[in-house]
């Protein structure tokens, strides 16, 4: 996250405020001083809210149509739904993580790409190799 930030690339990390509710977004700086929220995950403990235009979202599983299966709790969905602009959405796994179907709900939000350690990455709307 430095070597971004030192190239002039803002960084946010999310913040989980509670179960079932979409998360928000801090700006993160070097040194930033630290809070833990849900499941002792840090956020930057200051700092206005802002939104993303790149958002990646960790993944346990995934299809070829690019929808990821998280940790369970809805976050990266709900926060999709509720940002005006859609942010480029990035889920990043393992390759073995590829199922044939995660059987996507009608609230479940597709990523953009799905980036692995296998190449090349996966891009939703593409055409199968």
């Amino acid at each position: 996250m430095q070597a971004t930030w030192e190239r002039g690339v803002r960084v946010a990390l999310p913040v989980a405020i509670a179960l079932g509710q979409p998360l928000m977004f801090r700006e993160w700086r070097p040194h930033a001083r630290m809070a833990r929220g849900l499941w002792n995950i840090p956020y930057p403990a200051e700092g206005a809210e802002v939104l993303p235009t790149v958002v990646l979202a960790p993944l346990v599983g995934f299809d070829k149509d690019c929808f990821r299966l998280g940790y369970g709790g809805g976050f990266f969905d709900r926060t999709l739904a509720r940002i005006p602009t859609k942010p480029l959405a990035i889920g990043v796994g393992y390759a073995d993580a590829l199922i044939a179907t995660i059987f996507p709900q009608t609230y479940d939000i597709p990523m953009d790409w799905i980036v692995t350690e296998a190449t090349p990455p996966l891009r939703r709307g593409a055409a199968e190799p």
